[in-house]
């Protein structure tokens, strides 16, 4: 992929590794029968960080981990990360597997232990097999596993796809690398879910305005995403930032913040969107664009409350234009409005205008609902506020791989 988008270019086959001093690998350890199933990123130098995490309650060892790591210093300097088990809900031998993996990884890659940071993903209440782990970080300076492709891989679940991006920019005549893997595809919903997300760069900013940033852009992109209403135990967004590119420290107040903040949101959108559009059992990535709002907060609301609704979702999956489904998910989402300001098109198709029915073309609305790309448009009034939320179409599929997911 390589295109410009404003400020910033993106990267043909760009990755994670793409900025300075970034490297990626993964292997197999035996967590899965074939597949890879451990992989990590490092910087040569400590990086500042920032995180954000599920909500869910039961937040699995990993997290409270690592997030005692970013918490000591703000720094990390590399990420290990399994597939295959979730170790969430494992009591106290899961929270001493978490720190032991955290060692291990740490020596391997010659830093502190507090510089290191730790996730997992699958299976929820197994104890990971600590030898297979072992093993599998002691082979990590083994170069033949480099490559960023095999992070990607290693980190996967039910996902049916790798998920990586990479932008260039311009700050203070220096090049600045954005780079960013995702894994995702089930128990995915609004306000965090299961999901790794972990973006690298180059660039010299510190972690509380990096953290900042970070919470802020969740807010319009990981967190506006859907594929089945379920929050999970493990996941998170890490971002490192280790100053290779040599640009001045970036703040708020700093000249070109706005064309940093701009790139690092292009990078967390892009892959919370492939992360939708690889819901499990997904044919079809939704986009709801709400507008009229009261407000913004209103607006994300709204575009929550029509992007989760299993309705209207398996309405997709059917190419069935059933915009009742859509304006009764409007009505339900808690926001106060006027139905008769409401207006709702598929696409560029007029189905509801005002509150009341629009004659349209049943045929062409199931044509377009064919599409691989879907959005829907909802106009709720006169107001500045705005939203967009994204998700995917609910399958047959999706029964059958969660029905079996332990299995």
């Amino acid at each position: 992929m390589q295109g410009q988008e404003g400020s910033f270019t993106i990267i043909k086959d760009g990755n994670i590794a793409s900025a300075k001093g970034f490297q990626a690998g993964g292997l197999h350890c035996g967590l899965r029968k074939k597949k890879l199933d451990l992989g990590w990123f490092y910087s040569d130098v400590p990086a500042q960080a920032a995180g954000v995490y599920t909500t869910n309650i039961f937040q699995a060892a990993p997290l409270k981990v690592t997030q005692e790591s970013v918490a000591a210093a703000q720094q990390l300097q590399g990420v290990v990360v399994n597939s295959a088990i979730a170790n969430a809900c494992t009591g106290e031998q899961g929270l001493q597997d978490a720190y032991d993996m955290r060692k291990l990884f740490a020596e391997t890659i010659g830093v502190e232990e507090h510089l290191a940071a730790v996730a997992s993903t699958g299976v929820i209440g197994d104890l990971l097999p600590m030898d297979k782990l072992s093993k599998g970080i002691s082979q990590i300076a083994d170069g033949n596993h480099l490559g960023a492709d095999k992070f990607e891989t290693a980190i996967l679940t039910t996902d049916t796809k790798e998920k990586g991006i990479a932008v260039e920019l311009e700050i203070d005549g220096q090049k600045i690398t954005i780079g960013g893997a995702a894994k995702g595809s089930g128990m995915i919903h609004p306000n965090m879910a299961t999901m790794l997300s972990f973006i690298t760069t180059d660039a010299h900013v510190e972690a509380s305005h990096l953290s900042g940033a970070l919470k802020a852009i969740t807010n319009q992109s990981f967190n506006m995403i859907t594929v089945d209403g379920d929050t999970s135990t493990n996941d998170m967004v890490l971002v490192l930032a280790n100053g290779r590119a040599g640009n001045q420290s970036l703040t708020p107040h700093h000249s070109e913040w706005q064309v940093f903040f701009e790139a690092l949101t292009f990078v967390c959108e892009y892959l919370a969107k492939e992360i939708a559009r690889d819901g499990e059992g997904a044919t079809r990535l939704v986009e709801v664009q709400v507008q009229g709002a009261s407000s913004d907060d209103a607006a994300a609301k709204i575009a929550k409350s029509i992007i989760s609704s299993n309705l209207v979702k398996t309405a997709i999956h059917g190419a069935d234009a059933n915009w009742g489904r859509i304006v009764t998910a409007i009505g339900y989402s808690g926001e106060s409005l006027d139905p008769d300001q409401v207006s709702v098109y598929l696409g560029e198709i007029l189905v509801v205008e005002n509150g009341v029915p629009h004659v349209f073309d049943e045929d062409k609305a199931k044509e377009y609902l064919l599409e691989e790309e879907i959005i829907i448009h909802a106009q709720v009034g006169n107001g500045d506020g705005s939203s967009v939320a994204w998700g995917c179409d609910l399958s047959y599929e999706y029964v059958r791989i969660n029905a079996s997911y332990r299995t």
